[in-house]
């Protein structure tokens, strides 16, 4: 059907148009819905449900009317998707239907659990048609991108697009195609995810990767003694390091320098987002470039922002370190700046995990990981304050683990759920598709398998190291064999992960922590949960409960026969572990918050509406393994 629609929509621009506000308005609505009942911003105890279980009413008392939701359904980890309209119900008996997510929030406005900041409704709605707008935009530019597709992989005689990039580009280009190609729906919990206040539609189609974006980085010049470098063991020297990374731009960088006056060895190369210095760092930083601190010249390097938008992979047929930027956009939660924790903790918890890996038995099979081998920060010499380096830093990401000769696929799981050019199905179909059959017995034995790769590693680092993952769908890739069998989890993005040091060092290992005043911490030594939400919200809810709700409602498999898949392959690796866990009380109260109590996720649309003034807000989800039993 889906198909279908897009011809039909490449051959009349006015349909295309209309389709794509509609679908635009239904995920908005989807999101919007789901995240208000989940939050119990509204309370789901207070739907009315019809005998067919599809049609609901909930009564806003406050203003006597009533709204109709056309065609709701209930999921696991009590997750409303709705499929259908909502209408308006007065106390005359008139109904009219709500056109966008804006009425909706004015509609329930008065039946909120919460409070929301004096200026917190004003910027939702902001935020709301924001992403709208760019929601449309995106797949506007999805219809002629796939219709390229579609013609391509017919041409190449390719089974599919995963194939087709195969075929057709080094390994790491055609990671990063997929990853461009996930960026398109964004988080799933997300109400606004697509906004991107300040830039202009010009400005989202040439830098977002949901467009398929070249973006160009500038090699400016940071003063040596302003710059605070943190680096892993095998590193060496950051001038070194660079110059045998970047060998081209290393010289022309210097030779820049030369040029200018200026002696290499006083200064340190710091990439930035064209855009930042612009529209960002020439006004806020004019001080540190009139005294000879910053230096905004220098060469530049053409890149593929990642959909993490500010995590660029130069654009070379031969690997480069991916480099990771700030850029002052407010994206989703916050303003993507760089901050002094992810310079000093990345390279030292890659480090670390490294070591790990290299000695554990249980992970090298299992795991692998993108280390952050560099980090650099704007840092005074006199006071040390690396505050303002928010917007000045750079850490660098290797990628040795897409650069594969050994015929492992690397998916992105954000790629995995999102709709592929050749038949509009989840991309995670074509590798199911892959071994011939695609019964539910075949699916069902797929997640299983899915599930375990995923799974056994996470539980793994933070049953016995106290490490938690943020496995979410952007952080996330899965490496899978010709055959499309998954075989390992490939993880990424250190900065912000939480640990607990009493495990650690139970195995004789010490991470230095990072504190600094109005930064959260991540290392934590007295209270886990922190760390274990980490990981359910990450892991379970973000990643392996959407699997679990595509792959349910793509091959329709009733009930919860895949959330008691879930249950089993958890089980099964607290089982597996246990021999290793030096506490039995502590396993216990382990597997009874993963598999029994309510799983604790963050309250998004909540720190939105009280305009981010705590950034641990969380709310409990029903737990669906408990439920699957």
């Amino acid at each position: 059907m889906q198909e279908t629609m897009m011809t039909k929509a490449d051959a009349d621009p006015k349909a295309c148009d209309a389709w794509l506000r509609a679908d635009a308005s239904r995920n908005a609505f989807g999101r919007l819905v789901r995240c208000l009942f989940a939050e119990r911003l509204l309370d789901p105890g207070a739907l009315l449900w019809a005998r067919d279980g599809r049609q609901a009413w909930f009564p806003v008392w406050e203003t006597r009317r009533v709204l109709h939701f056309t065609d709701l359904r209930r999921a696991p980890a009590g997750t409303l998707q709705n499929r259908g309209h909502i209408e308006v119900l007065d106390d005359t008996g008139t109904c009219h239907r709500i056109d966008d997510a804006a009425s909706l929030i004015a509609e329930v406005a008065p039946a909120l659990a919460i409070t929301p900041a004096q200026d917190g409704l004003e910027h939702l709605l902001r935020d709301l048609s924001d992403s709208m707008r760019n929601d449309v935009l995106a797949r506007c530019h999805r219809e002629s991108w796939s219709a390229d597709l579609r013609r391509d992989i017919a041409a190449a005689g390719a089974s599919g697009f995963i194939a087709y990039l195969e075929r057709s580009l080094p390994p790491h280009l055609a990671a990063m195609a997929l990853d461009q190609w996930g960026a398109l729906e964004g988080h799933p919990f997300y109400p606004t995810w697509k906004a991107k206040p300040g830039l202009s539609p010009e400005d989202v189609r040439a830098l977002s990767p949901e467009f398929g974006a070249r973006v160009r980085l500038r090699i400016s010049a940071l003063r040596r003694d302003w710059a605070y470098v943190e680096t892993m063991p095998q590193a060496g020297s950051y001038p070194d390091w660079f110059s045998k990374n970047f060998p081209g731009l290393w010289r022309d960088w210097t030779e820049g320098l030369k040029a200018r006056g200026k002696s290499p060895d006083d200064w340190l190369p710091l990439p930035v987002h064209r855009w930042h210095l612009d529209n960002f760092l020439c006004r806020e930083f004019e001080a540190e470039i009139a005294s000879g601190v910053f230096d905004p010249d220098g060469p530049e390097i053409m890149t593929l922002p990642s959909m993490s938008f500010r995590t660029m992979l130069p654009d070379t047929q031969e690997p480069r370190p991916f480099i990771k930027l700030p850029v002052a956009v407010w994206l989703t939660s916050e303003q993507r700046t760089l901050q002094a924790k992810s310079i000093h903790m990345g390279p030292r918890l890659s480090a670390l995990i490294s070591d790990i890996v290299a000695k554990e038995e249980e992970l090298r099979g299992r795991l692998e990981i993108f280390t952050e081998e560099v980090g650099m920060i704007l840092r005074h010499p006199e006071t040390g304050d690396e505050h303002p380096g928010r917007f000045l830093s750079v850490v660098y990401r290797n990628t040795d683990s897409l650069a594969r000769e050994d015929g492992l696929v690397p998916v992105a799981v954000a790629a995995l759920l999102t709709a592929g050019p050749a038949d509009g199905r989840p991309l995670i179909c074509e590798l199911i598709a892959r071994n011939g059959d695609e019964s539910e017995a075949a699916v069902r034995a797929f997640f299983r398998a899915y599930a375990r790769t995923v799974i056994r590693p996470t539980l793994t680092m933070y049953l016995l190291y106290g490490i938690a993952f943020e496995a979410h769908q952007q952080n996330s890739t899965v490496l899978f064999g010709p055959a499309g069998q998954p075989q390992k989890l490939l993880i990424k993005d250190f900065g912000d992960g939480r640990s607990f040091a009493p495990l650690l060092e139970e195995r004789g290992y010490h991470l230095k922590p990072f504190s600094q005043k109005g930064i959260l911490p991540t290392s934590f030594d007295k209270d886990i949960s922190l760390v274990r939400s980490f990981v359910i919200d990450a892991c379970f809810v973000c990643h392996l409960h959407e699997m679990a709700l595509c792959l349910s409602e793509q091959y329709e498999i009733r009930g919860s026969g895949l959330w008691r898949i879930l249950r089993e392959e958890t089980a099964a690796a607290f089982d597996a572990l246990r021999p290793r866990v030096s506490s039995g009380m502590f396993w216990q109260q382990e597997r009874a918050a993963f598999l029994e109590s309510p799983w604790p996720t963050r309250s998004v649309l909540r720190m939105h509406l009280e305009r981010y003034r705590d950034y641990r807000v969380e709310h409990d989800l029903p737990n669906p393994l408990a439920e699957a039993e």
